[in-house]
């Protein structure tokens, strides 16, 4: 009969979903000092982990207030992707008339860099909130589409008529059967999605702004201060991780049936 093999305080904590990415991180931070001390890289390349960190200490108050902006354009940006990607999603899936106008065009967009067009935002709507938004919306809406195109056209068509004989409305079947079908997909977009939206945000920072992290990393650069300019890059990807960890955590939240929502069972003979 099978049963549960004990995991033991060491064991637990080692399996545990923040210790390895943790260790990995203290392993590459090593390693970057290291290669700093062994092929005497001069600080104008490369700071040292020591120099970054103490930036982090002094600066703090002053990189935390530069990231509200920055967070403030990638959340809306993120929002506005999950709000019109997913609608648009649904029409692409649900009518082959609407895919072969709309989809072709979609991914002709992504080819366009974002950079390029960023500098026409500023031009239209100024140096304030909005050209962030829009850059930040830009690079997160294609992977909602994407992925909930893939979700939706995945949909068992036997559960579908199946729903449809018990005399369902297409409302109910919607809710029933394709939606929950689709959530896993759509889920893995926004993941996506988010953490784009934040390299979107910045975009939009370095082509015009006085404020927030891509402006602090602008500003470092023009005066070759990298220990600020590496400062902020650690300051983006904490928001990146934040950010990708509540969409994490609302997916369980919503879908926890799912087997990737499962936790791994160890069972010994």
């Amino acid at each position: 009969m099978a049963e549960l093999k004990p995991q033991g305080a060491v064991s637990k904590v080692l399996n545990a979903a923040w210790v390895r990415p943790f260790l990995f991180l203290v392993f590459i931070v090593v390693a970057w000092d290291l290669a700093i001390r062994l092929f005497r890289i001069p600080a104008y390349q490369i700071p040292s982990p020591l120099d970054v960190v103490a930036v982090l200490r002094t600066d703090w108050p002053e990189l935390l207030r530069q990231s509200w902006p920055t967070t403030y354009a990638t959340v809306c940006g993120f929002a506005l992707s999950a709000l019109f990607g997913i609608p648009v999603a649904m029409l692409i899936a649900g009518s082959k008339t609407v895919e072969s106008y709309v989809y072709p065009l979609l991914v002709f967009s992504q080819s366009v860099p974002k950079i390029a067009i960023a500098p026409l935002f500023v031009v239209w709507f100024g140096f304030g909130i909005i050209p962030k938004v829009i850059s930040a919306f830009l690079l997160g809406f294609f992977p909602v589409v994407v992925s909930a195109v893939q979700g939706f056209k995945s949909v068992d068509p036997d559960m579908v008529d199946l729903a449809r004989a018990m005399q369902g409305s297409r409302f109910q079947v919607f809710c029933a059967v394709n939606l929950p079908h689709a959530l896993p997909a759509i889920f893995s977009g926004l993941k996506v999605s988010v953490t784009l939206a934040v390299v979107g945000a910045v975009v939009g920072e370095f082509v015009g702004s006085n404020s927030g992290i891509g402006y602090v990393m602008q500003r470092s650069i023009g005066t070759f201060d990298l220990p600020t300019m590496f400062a902020a890059l650690v300051i983006l990807a904490l928001l990146g991780v934040i950010l990708f960890w509540i969409v994490d955590r609302i997916e369980k939240l919503v879908i926890p049936w799912h087997v990737s929502q499962r936790e791994d069972v160890i069972f010994a003979s």
